[in-house]
């Protein structure tokens, strides 16, 4: 049985795994938002070998999600684009999480800061139209303009129990 190609499928979240659920894409990424920008750069912080990383700069620079400039001589850099920046909020709530369930009793190994004030960057909190903390229990899910009969069906079976 062959593997499944999410990035032919209708639903929005199977395709933005396709880009970043491989298990070294997100790494490359949080490279990329800590300030790395050279091959061997990449290479040296995250212990991986050059042919699976070339394979994953490719595929995120064929995503949109980086891009590669000439950086002097037959040098490249690999810089975020608009679309890679907007995956740092994912990047954020993923850290927190793992901060949270995933570290050691020494603690996490990474923290971010805001420059201009020294105070913790902290993940996007879940907020209600009235700035008020939402749960998960307080979550409608129903059924988009590009949703199919099937999922609206479903969703709307839920929806009324």
């Amino acid at each position: 049985m062959g593997r499944t190609d999410f990035t032919q499928m209708r639903c929005p979240i199977a395709r933005a795994m396709a880009v970043l659920g491989e298990r070294w894409s997100m790494l490359v990424l949080r490279e990329c938002f800590y300030g790395t920008t050279r091959f061997d750069e990449f290479e040296r912080n995250l212990g991986i070998a050059p042919n699976i990383l070339s394979a994953r700069l490719r595929d995120l620079a064929g995503h949109g999600l980086i891009e590669r400039v000439p950086a002097g001589g037959a040098r490249h850099e690999y810089r975020l684009t608009e679309k890679g920046r907007d995956v740092f909020p994912v990047f954020l709530a993923l850290k927190a999480w793992a901060d949270r369930w995933m570290v050691g009793p020494e603690g996490s190994p990474v923290v971010l800061e805001e420059r201009a004030t020294g105070q913790p960057v902290r993940s996007p909190p879940l907020l209600s139209s009235s700035g008020v903390p939402l749960r998960l229990e307080d979550i409608r899910v129903l059924a988009g303009p590009g949703a199919g009969r099937s999922l609206r069906a479903r969703l709307e079976e839920a929806e009324h129990g």
